[in-house]
């Protein structure tokens, strides 16, 4: 066992602080990371204030989670101490069920092992996130960080990168489509980034007419003021996918209704309340409601050399740990572009 120092959470009502906790010994095929930066997603703070009605405390958030290995066990093939590397949302899988073997161990039907807030497949032992000085992961669930990419601004790669890589890769994006984002946030702005970089025609779907030159700056090639309601006019049978990052109540039927024939809009906000969906805007021209969870191990390594190559990172606000309770009530009012990462060497 190794001591680590962290933040965590040890009730939803009170603010995270200094904590200590014991990281397994590294066995034969673990890899243990230095942490260096961990960003912050907003499902931490919704784990953290158990605003999912699934949380265990004293927990340590974060799944953004980058730095230097500096230990490997005796099998480990892929990493040698000093590499640069990454754990995600992801540590652990069965391996062995239909989702695993084809690499979707976010849909592992046994359950994956989520980085914290979750268990290890013992199902006994919590895990324990990136808001801390070190992890030790299996080998298998540890990825190569390019020393090419800024690695602050690379942590979110690891679930908000992957959140939007893995829909645009599923659906096919190729050059000359037409991809809707909407809502310009952590998600929203790696959706542009990385669809245009797939050769896509980008166009921002966003109620704030101040975005528009952030949209423009990230990559977007057009912009639509979805709080006018002639926008969605303008714009109707428009495009071959819709990326919604939004997790506030808005009316899905208005953005289906942008969708080409056989158009895809998919779904990666979670609004807290169901959101009623008629079914006209679907079958008047065969298109499709879907949605998207991370994505596997193999599919996340691919969405980092593809950010290596195209040289794409986050657009980051670098804070000490010591603020991580002022980066959650800033979040809380948007107040964030587009993704705070927390410098793990202030612990």
């Amino acid at each position: 066992m190794t001591a680590a120092k962290a933040y965590a959470a040890t009730s939803a009502t009170t603010p995270l602080t200094p904590f200590q906790l014991e990281r397994r010994a590294v066995g034969p095929h673990d890899v243990q990371i230095e942490i260096a930066f961990c960003g912050i997603c907003h499902s931490d703070l919704h784990q953290v204030r158990n605003e999912w009605g699934n949380s265990t405390y004293p927990m340590v958030p974060g799944h953004e989670i980058v730095g230097k290995v500096t230990a490997v066990g005796a099998h480990v093939k892929n990493f040698n101490v000093g590499d640069l590397a990454g754990v995600g949302c992801l540590v652990d899988s069965c391996r062995t069920c239909a989702s695993c073997k084809r690499d979707l161990e976010q849909f592992c039907e046994k359950g994956a092992a989520f980085t914290y807030n979750g268990s290890e497949m013992d199902r006994k032992t919590i895990t324990q996130g990136g808001y801390s000085s070190s992890i030790v992961t299996d080998e298998a669930f540890c990825l190569k960080i390019s020393p090419k990419l800024d690695l602050a601004a690379a942590a979110p790669l690891l679930c908000a990168g992957i959140t939007t890589y893995s829909p645009l890769r599923h659906w096919n994006t190729k050059k000359g489509d037409k991809v809707g984002v909407v809502g310009l946030g952590g998600l929203g702005h790696m959706a542009v980034k990385l669809a245009a970089a797939m050769g896509a025609e980008v166009t921002m779907l966003s109620t704030s007419k101040s975005k528009e030159a952030d949209a423009r700056k990230l990559g977007a090639h057009h912009f639509g003021l979805t709080s006018d309601e002639g926008t969605f006019k303008k714009l109707a049978g428009q495009f071959d996918l819709i990326i919604d990052t939004i997790s506030a109540p808005h009316d899905y039927n208005k953005y289906l209704g942008l969708l080409r024939v056989e158009g895809t809009m998919v779904l990666l906000g979670v609004p807290p309340e169901p959101t009623l969906v008629s079914a006209f805007p679907l079958i008047m021209g065969r298109r499709s409601l879907s949605g998207s969870l991370i994505g596997g191990i193999k599919e996340t390594q691919e969405m980092l050399d593809f950010c290596a190559e195209h040289n794409i990172v986050s657009e980051i606000e670098l804070i000490p740990v010591q603020q991580v309770n002022l980066a959650y009530e800033r979040m809380m009012k948007n107040d964030v572009r587009y993704r705070f990462v927390l410098d793990m060497k202030t612990l």
